[in-house]
Protein backbone atom coordinates (compact mmCIF):
# COMPACT_ATOMS: atom_id res chain seq x y z
CA UNK A 1 0.00 0.00 0.00
CA UNK A 2 2.67 2.50 0.79
CA UNK A 3 5.42 3.02 -1.76
CA UNK A 4 8.22 4.88 0.56
CA UNK A 5 7.71 8.15 3.10
CA UNK A 6 9.71 11.05 3.31
CA UNK A 7 10.93 12.96 6.51
CA UNK A 8 12.82 16.17 6.69
CA UNK A 9 15.02 16.77 9.41
CA UNK A 10 16.29 20.40 10.15
CA UNK A 11 20.20 18.51 10.42
CA UNK A 12 20.93 15.59 8.06
CA UNK A 13 24.41 14.98 9.58
CA UNK A 14 23.16 14.87 13.00
CA UNK A 15 20.12 12.81 12.52
CA UNK A 16 21.60 9.91 10.71
CA UNK A 17 23.30 8.00 13.34
CA UNK A 18 20.37 8.10 15.39
CA UNK A 19 18.45 6.75 12.43
CA UNK A 20 21.12 3.76 11.91
CA UNK A 21 20.88 2.99 15.54
CA UNK A 22 16.76 2.78 15.53
CA UNK A 23 16.18 1.74 12.51
CA UNK A 24 18.51 -1.44 12.00
CA UNK A 25 17.09 -3.51 14.88
CA UNK A 26 13.92 -3.71 12.95
CA UNK A 27 15.62 -4.64 9.45
CA UNK A 28 15.35 -1.44 7.85
CA UNK A 29 19.14 -0.49 6.62
CA UNK A 30 20.35 2.66 5.22
CA UNK A 31 20.85 1.11 1.02
CA UNK A 32 21.46 4.64 -0.47
CA UNK A 33 23.83 7.70 0.84
CA UNK A 34 23.88 11.72 -0.17
CA UNK A 35 25.43 14.37 1.06
CA UNK A 36 22.01 15.53 2.33
CA UNK A 37 19.81 12.92 2.06
CA UNK A 38 19.59 8.80 2.64
CA UNK A 39 16.72 6.12 2.18
CA UNK A 40 16.75 3.56 4.59
CA UNK A 41 14.56 0.11 3.52
CA UNK A 42 14.28 -3.40 4.26
CA UNK A 43 15.55 -6.01 2.62
CA UNK A 44 12.92 -6.12 0.03
CA UNK A 45 13.42 -2.67 -0.95
CA UNK A 46 9.77 -1.41 -0.34
CA UNK A 47 8.61 0.28 1.29
CA UNK A 48 11.17 2.75 2.03
CA UNK A 49 11.79 5.70 4.00
CA UNK A 50 13.27 9.07 2.62
CA UNK A 51 15.51 10.83 5.27
CA UNK A 52 17.28 14.52 4.57
CA UNK A 53 17.43 17.88 5.00
CA UNK A 54 17.18 18.52 1.19
CA UNK A 55 13.77 20.84 0.88
CA UNK A 56 11.77 18.61 -1.24
CA UNK A 57 10.75 20.49 -4.47
CA UNK A 58 6.62 19.37 -3.69
CA UNK A 59 6.65 21.61 -0.15
CA UNK A 60 5.26 25.06 -0.20
CA UNK A 61 8.16 27.81 0.30
CA UNK A 62 7.13 28.28 3.98
CA UNK A 63 7.31 24.72 5.12
CA UNK A 64 10.14 23.81 7.68
CA UNK A 65 11.48 20.51 9.68
CA UNK A 66 9.95 20.28 12.56
CA UNK A 67 7.37 22.26 12.17
CA UNK A 68 4.80 20.28 12.11
CA UNK A 69 5.91 17.24 13.61
CA UNK A 70 4.42 13.55 12.89
CA UNK A 71 4.21 10.42 14.03
CA UNK A 72 5.90 7.17 12.48
CA UNK A 73 5.11 3.86 13.22
CA UNK A 74 7.16 0.76 12.29
CA UNK A 75 6.89 -2.63 12.43
CA UNK A 76 8.59 -5.07 14.63
CA UNK A 77 9.45 -8.63 14.42
CA UNK A 78 9.57 -9.21 18.61
CA UNK A 79 9.39 -7.48 21.39
CA UNK A 80 13.38 -7.38 21.36
CA UNK A 81 13.51 -5.35 18.00
CA UNK A 82 11.34 -3.14 19.83
CA UNK A 83 13.50 -2.92 23.14
CA UNK A 84 16.78 -2.18 20.30
CA UNK A 85 14.94 0.09 18.58
CA UNK A 86 14.43 2.46 21.88
CA UNK A 87 17.93 1.74 23.14
CA UNK A 88 19.47 3.04 19.76
CA UNK A 89 17.41 5.50 19.64
CA UNK A 90 18.01 7.30 23.31
CA UNK A 91 21.47 6.38 22.82
CA UNK A 92 21.61 8.95 20.18
CA UNK A 93 20.32 11.80 21.37
CA UNK A 94 16.05 10.74 20.97
CA UNK A 95 13.78 11.82 23.53
CA UNK A 96 11.89 9.26 25.55
CA UNK A 97 8.14 9.46 24.22
CA UNK A 98 7.00 5.79 25.99
CA UNK A 99 9.47 3.12 27.01
CA UNK A 100 9.11 -0.41 25.41
CA UNK A 101 6.16 -2.33 27.19
CA UNK A 102 2.72 -3.48 26.43
CA UNK A 103 0.05 -1.28 25.17
CA UNK A 104 -3.94 -1.93 24.45
CA UNK A 105 -6.01 -0.21 21.21
CA UNK A 106 -6.55 -2.10 18.41
CA UNK A 107 -5.63 -5.39 19.86
CA UNK A 108 -2.87 -6.06 22.21
CA UNK A 109 0.78 -4.98 21.19
CA UNK A 110 4.20 -4.41 23.00
CA UNK A 111 5.85 -0.76 21.50
CA UNK A 112 8.33 2.24 22.39
CA UNK A 113 7.56 5.72 21.15
CA UNK A 114 10.56 8.00 20.46
CA UNK A 115 10.86 11.79 19.81
CA UNK A 116 13.41 11.91 17.05
CA UNK A 117 16.18 15.53 16.69
CA UNK A 118 13.16 17.22 15.11
CA UNK A 119 10.04 16.35 17.71
CA UNK A 120 8.67 13.67 15.10
CA UNK A 121 7.44 10.76 17.31
CA UNK A 122 8.48 7.03 16.27
CA UNK A 123 7.42 4.19 17.52
CA UNK A 124 8.04 0.68 17.06
CA UNK A 125 5.53 -2.28 17.26
CA UNK A 126 5.42 -5.67 17.90
CA UNK A 127 1.99 -7.12 17.68
CA UNK A 128 0.88 -10.10 20.06
CA UNK A 129 -2.07 -10.92 18.61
Amino acid sequence: MIHHLGLVVSDFVRSMPLYDACLNPLGIRRIETDMDWAIWAPDSGMPFIWIGSEIPSYWKATYQAGQAPMHLALSASNREEVDRFYAGALEHGAEDNGPPGPRTGHGNYYSAFIIDLDGNNIEATARDD
